[in-house]
């Protein structure tokens, strides 16, 4: 229940923030609840996803970008993704999700967010998405640019986040 008022609390009060590009990067805090953690007492694997998700809607909100999706009735919706975690977040630690869009393919989207306690990255996330039309199909990159009035080519990749998204985008 508690990232339904999270989401909720975003949908709200994002519009207020400071705007952010289209690209990043955005910086979301959270604060570690009672409610995310796990027997071990830090916080649990599965919330990480859930808050990624939040601060890309942040994101979306903050960049316009959500504007835009829900004035061509599209959708965003996670392709895949891989997190490594490097050190636990502790109860009622304060933390912000740093989420940048680190490139692009034909089809979909790449996003890189980071867990960052105390200016060290707990937690980094690489996560492909994509955009779906309401009516059906798929939104392809070069409609979302056009769309976006962005006007760039993608960023080089680290080697291995381009093998691993080549790989996801065959499945």
């Amino acid at each position: 229940m508690n990232l339904l008022f999270r989401l909720i609390y975003t949908l709200l009060f994002s519009r207020f923030r400071s705007r952010v590009p289209i690209l990043g990067p955005c910086k979301t805090p959270f604060r570690c609840l009672p409610t995310d953690l796990d027997v071990l007492l830090h916080m649990n694997n599965g919330k990480y996803c859930s808050l990624m998700d939040i601060a890309r809607v942040d994101l979306m909100i903050r960049s316009d970008l959500f504007a835009i999706v829900n004035r061509n009735k599209w959708y965003p919706v996670v392709e895949a993704e891989t997190l490594r975690f490097r050190k636990s977040i502790q109860p009622f630690a304060r933390f912000d999700i740093e989420t940048q869009v680190i490139g692009w393919d034909e089809k979909a989207v790449l996003l890189e967010q980071n867990f960052i306690v105390k200016k060290q990255v707990y937690c980094r996330a690489i996560v492909r998405a994509r955009f779906l039309k309401k009516s059906g199909g798929s939104v392809t990159s070069e409609e979302l640019l056009q769309a976006s009035k962005l006007e760039t080519t993608p960023p080089a990749l680290e080697s291995w986040i381009e093998n691993w998204n080549k790989e996801q985008s065959q499945k």
